[in-house]
């Protein structure tokens, strides 16, 4: 529900802060006071065209807010708000803002957070319907009447739908499977010499790491060998220490007697030569340890290069050869077995089909007769809107293939006839502007109970009518207002009378600068107001006393 509207610097409008409540809601004004600027700044609001004539002359900027009661959780309207990344707090208002500058540009809020116009008018229908004689969308779009008629018929189309999603996802399998069997086929000479390629490689998940690492120690091991080689070659050669240290001993035991210091140094080379042994028993270890075949050095060269060359050649990692085998193959392998598998996926696309079929014509046929029961609850108020000689349809046709979709097979359109005799056609197309208004409101009336937005604006619904008709329409809208907030523009005092709150809408000039206005009227207003609206420029005690009389009724 629309629970306030403020607008700055649009048109006429300089400054103005309406509230709503629930219920009908009249606003009136004479001829040309300004009442379209109202509901434009609104349209404003909810995604209508930026254009910069609707800034105030000698302003910088038009800005219009509107705020609405908190959407329901599980609305989809709330839903459509999460996707586009607005958040609302459970509770909290929904607050759309529009701004459009004077030099043109525009950029619109939700809740203070950015969105685009777009989006605006995405939400629009969720929050305000606007019927007028001029109005392209809501009831007069064809568009809308399916997902109207559902509603009133309370028609459950989740079967329906869950049967359109398996049957474009099995088309989509047949498709693809086509598809690759055709682009296989036509590269089937190249599959096979990669298969076989790629088979032949064998290459393995982790396999150029590993060989990455054994070629960096083989690489390392011939390295140190050369310079245990050179260490071996101090210790063991003819002149080596270790030789030396022996031919020194064998001296020293022979004249180790003469002397007691003959005697240490002996112990000691004898100890040197120990740990010079232990030394190049330690050594040798290590050379057995470290010992690399040159030949293995090379094939593990080669298989890395091979492996690395063959994962340039496809793009790929060389981890992700072995996954590129089995996809190639798997191709080559589809390939073979052709016919055999689009087959089968021909014979799912059939069943799903059959599935779509069977749910699409249960809606179809639950359509059907709520097009009948519509059709009916229209004709019921027509005439007391003074369309006797009017009739009303619903047609439910079939749709091509190529319109079906998750909503079943059907067309629907809401047709009407003015005359006896005339042919049916579509309701924008047949209706003058009187007749189209009344068409409106009883077609809204018979749908009123099946939801749609909270809030409903009819623009002049009451135009070329008066009296009976007059009353008969602010009857209805009175019985429409008891389940949704109802504003209504109107220049029918018996439909004024009805509101439960009334909005006069007037210009004022003060010599230099025209601006429109709205206030709400107190109930000795309004019944000026009406007298005014019964009795023209001078009012009449007996045009009081006909609006008290509208008033009491």
């Amino acid at each position: 529900m629309l629970t306030a509207l403020s607008i700055r610097d649009v048109v006429l409008i300089e400054a103005l802060d309406l509230d709503f409540g629930r219920g009908l809601g009249v606003l009136t004004g004479e001829t040309g006071a300004g009442k379209s600027i109202l509901l434009d700044a609104l349209g404003l609001a909810l995604g209508g065209r930026g254009d910069s004539g609707l800034v105030r002359h000698g302003a910088g900027q038009a800005i219009v807010t509107a705020s609405f009661e908190p959407p329901s959780p599980d609305s989809r309207l709330a839903t459509i708000l999460d996707e586009a990344g607005i958040d609302i707090e459970p509770g909290e208002p929904l607050i759309v803002r529009r701004q459009v500058k004077a030099d043109g540009g525009s950029r619109g809020f939700v809740n203070s957070q950015p969105a685009s116009a777009a989006l605006l008018r995405e939400i629009a229908p969720y929050l305000v319907e606007i019927h007028g004689q001029h109005d392209d969308r809501g009831l007069l779009n064809p568009r809308g009447h399916r997902t109207m008629l559902d509603s009133f018929g309370r028609i459950d189309t989740s079967a329906v739908a869950a049967a359109w999603a398996r049957y474009r996802e099995a088309e989509a399998a047949l498709t693809a499977a086509r598809e690759e069997i055709e682009t296989a086929a036509r590269d089937r000479e190249w599959l096979e010499h990669t298969v076989a390629e790629l088979t032949k490689l064998a290459p393995e998940p982790g396999e150029e790491e590993a060989l990455a690492d054994r070629r960096r120690t083989m690489q390392r091991s011939e390295k140190i060998a050369g310079e245990l080689g050179a260490i071996d070659e101090h210790l063991q050669g003819s002149d080596g220490a270790l030789a030396g240290l022996r031919q020194a001993a064998r001296v020293l035991e022979r004249i180790g007697e003469d002397h007691p210091a003959l005697a240490e140094a002996l112990a000691a080379i004898d100890r040197a030569v120990i740990e010079a042994s232990l030394a190049e028993e330690r050594l040798f270890e290590a050379q057995r340890e470290l010992a690399y075949d040159p030949r293995a050095l090379e094939e593990d060269e080669a298989r890395l290069f091979e492996l690395r060359g063959m994962a340039r050649k496809h793009r790929v990692q060389p981890d992700d050869l072995a996954d590129l085998t089995e996809q190639l193959r798997g191709r080559l392998e589809r390939l073979d077995a052709g016919e055999e598998g689009i087959g089968r996926l021909e014979a799912a696309v059939a069943t799903a089909r059959a599935a779509y079929d069977k749910a699409a014509a249960k809606v179809t046929a639950a359509r059907t007769a709520a097009a009948e029961r519509l059709d009916q609850a229209v004709k019921g108020e027509l005439a007391p809107l003074k369309l006797d000689a009017a009739r009303f349809r619903t047609i439910v046709a079939a749709l091509e293939p190529s319109g079906w979709s998750a909503a079943g097979k059907d067309r629907v359109e809401f047709e009407i006839s003015t005359n006896p005799g005339a042919p049916f056609a579509p309701l924008m197309k047949i209706a003058s502007g009187g007749e189209l208004s009344r068409f409106i409101l009883a077609l809204k009336v018979a749908l009123a109970e099946e939801g749609g937005a909270t809030t409903m604006i009819f623009d002049e619904i009451d135009r070329g009518v008066g009296g009976a008709v007059a009353s008969a329409i602010g009857d209805r809208l009175h019985r429409l207002a008891g389940r949704t907030q109802l504003l209504v523009v109107t220049h029918s005092p018996q439909v004024a009378a009805r509101g439960a709150a009334h909005l006069l809408i007037a210009k004022s000039h003060d010599g230099t600068v025209t601006r429109t206005g709205v206030r709400a009227l107190s109930d000795a207003e309004r019944r000026e107001e009406i007298a005014r609206m019964l009795s023209g420029a001078t009012i009449t005690d007996e045009a009081r006393a006909q609006a008290d009389r509208l008033l009491e009724s």
